[in-house]
């Protein structure tokens, strides 16, 4: 076990003082039936038979002069049922109660005596024993995720499991407080040896659990404070449709009928970006005859066969990169090619490659709106590289979206989409520019199919999904959907743009 220094402060009751360690002990491995706090001249032990009450059986290993040992003797002789002592080379050794007696008021008093006897430190190097061991169960974990709707859960010592419902964190008691052996053993359970091997020589990793019968499972397992993390999102065996989704089925479906081409789903970190992908990969899977390959970190939603052929490969597993993946992808004989994330100069050039060599690529970013997408892949190149990629977006790039989950009436969440589609010159010349307000007024002209947040929103609205409040909330401009819901909205002019940059 990982060792903590506590600071507990001067002139401490005895059990005052184990309190605060067993507190700070719990916050960073959970809860143990054993302490041990040394300091230079002094190591403390304290006891108990289960994990919850005071501790009862207190040891003191003291380093002591001759007229303190004599103090400390003298207290043991007033309470011989209560207390013992016995010499350990230069050390005394006192025991309360003493060994083979029972734990009792006067024993305690004993402790407190010897306590204020003793000048006793107020730094403690601490560490436990005797934590909680039995196995996590992996099925009840996945059956109280799909029981509470679940997302996430998140396992940390000294709590009991955390699940992320709508958007918020729930403490459950499924199970009780757990210990770091606890969640160590369930990452080595869980994780291959080659993601076991990651976490203990990297202190973190990420991989794919399957539960068979209910679902699937990303874990990411790390370190804090030297004590393990696990969180796990929930994934389910069968990939949600788009009307699942609750998304509208008929412009999804025109982007998994497009041929070639870079599409781009955006959005914040939970967002539901990836599930969004996975049924566009599932919907090309069941009507086209294709050969799909995936490069995931990790592989999350596991798809089979239906008319394509699917490929899916694991970063680390398969294959070392994200750029050296889909550069040899493309002597796969591929159809279709699903880059789990951009993150790099690297595997944006070589996306960008396969979507002008006549292949469809997907794959997702970090974004907070589909506009600004264009200037945040290029702020990933060096400046004298940044024209030629906005050349190349231009001519690869066919749709993106963006969305974020917003509270539905009635409970759970709902995604809200704003998709730019390459369709209109504006928009051709926006990205050439880097123009991220030119690119927002070309999605708002009705001759293309782009549109934004605020009027999906409102689309949602008027529908009974969401509430007024959350509409105009989760809108990046208020004042365009207040038009909107006023009926005063009137779609920008081009030509005010250009006014404006004159």
């Amino acid at each position: 076990m990982p060792e903590i220094i506590v600071g507990t402060g001067l002139e401490k009751g005895l059990f005052e003082l184990v309190e605060i360690i067993e507190h700070q002990l719990g916050k960073s491995q959970g809860v143990p039936r054993k302490i041990v706090a040394q300091a230079d001249t002094v190591v403390l032990t304290a006891e108990r038979p289960g994990f919850d009450g005071h501790f009862e059986r207190i040891t003191l290993r003291v380093e002591a002069s001759e007229s303190t040992a004599a103090a400390l003797r003298g207290i043991a002789a007033e309470s011989p049922g209560s207390c013992s002592i016995e010499e350990d080379g230069d050390a005394l050794v006192m025991h309360c109660p003493p060994v083979g007696s029972q734990p009792d008021d006067k024993s305690r008093e004993a402790a407190e005596k010897l306590n204020a006897t003793l000048d006793m430190p107020e730094v403690w190097h601490v560490h436990g024993e005797d934590y909680r061991v039995e196995p996590i169960s992996t099925e009840l974990l996945f059956q109280a995720m799909v029981q509470y709707r679940a997302s996430d859960i998140h396992l940390s010592p000294g709590e009991s499991p955390v699940f992320r419902v709508d958007g918020q964190t729930c403490h459950s008691e499924i199970l009780g407080p757990l210990s770091s052996v606890q969640i160590r053993d369930l990452i080595r359970r869980i994780a291959a040896p080659t993601y076991w091997q990651e976490f203990v020589e990297r202190k973190q990793t990420s991989f794919n659990f399957h539960q068979v019968g209910i679902g699937y499972s990303r874990v990411s397992a790390f370190l804090k404070g030297g004590a393990p993390h696990c969180t796990m999102r929930f994934l389910p065996e069968v990939v949600p449709s788009f009307d699942d989704l609750d998304i509208p089925s008929d412009t999804m479906t025109r982007m998994a009928n497009l041929h070639h081409g870079l599409v781009l789903i955006t959005g914040m970190t939970g967002s539901g970006k990836t599930t969004t992908a996975a049924a566009i990969i599932d919907y090309i899977n069941a009507h086209k005859t294709f050969h799909i390959i995936t490069i995931e970190n990790p592989v999350e939603y596991v798809h089979s066969n239906k008319h394509s052929i699917i490929s899916q490969r694991s970063l680390g597993t398969d294959v070392l990169s994200f750029s050296d993946a889909v550069s040899g992808a493309l002597r796969h004989d591929p159809d279709v090619i699903l880059i789990g994330e951009m993150r790099d100069p690297d595997t944006i050039r070589s996306a960008i490659n396969a979507a002008a060599t006549g292949h469809l690529v997907i794959s997702t970013l970090h974004s907070n709106t589909a506009c600004e997408v264009v200037n945040r892949v290029v702020s990933f190149f060096d400046p004298i590289e940044r024209d030629l990629v906005r050349l190349q977006l231009r001519d690869c790039v066919r749709a993106i979206i963006c969305q974020r989950l917003v509270p539905k009436v009635g409970g759970g969440r709902v995604p809200a989409l704003e998709i730019l589609f390459n369709d209109i010159k504006p928009i051709n010349d926006g990205i050439v520019a880097g123009d991220t307000d030119a690119i927002r007024i070309g999605m708002q002209q009705t001759v293309g199919a782009s549109f934004l947040f605020e009027s999906y929103l409102y689309k949602m609205f008027k529908k009974g999904s969401i509430s007024l409040d959350d509409a105009k909330l989760f809108s990046t401009d208020q004042s365009i959907f207040d038009q909107m819901y006023m009926g005063t909205y009137s779609v920008p002019r081009l030509d005010s743009l250009r006014a404006q940059q004159a």
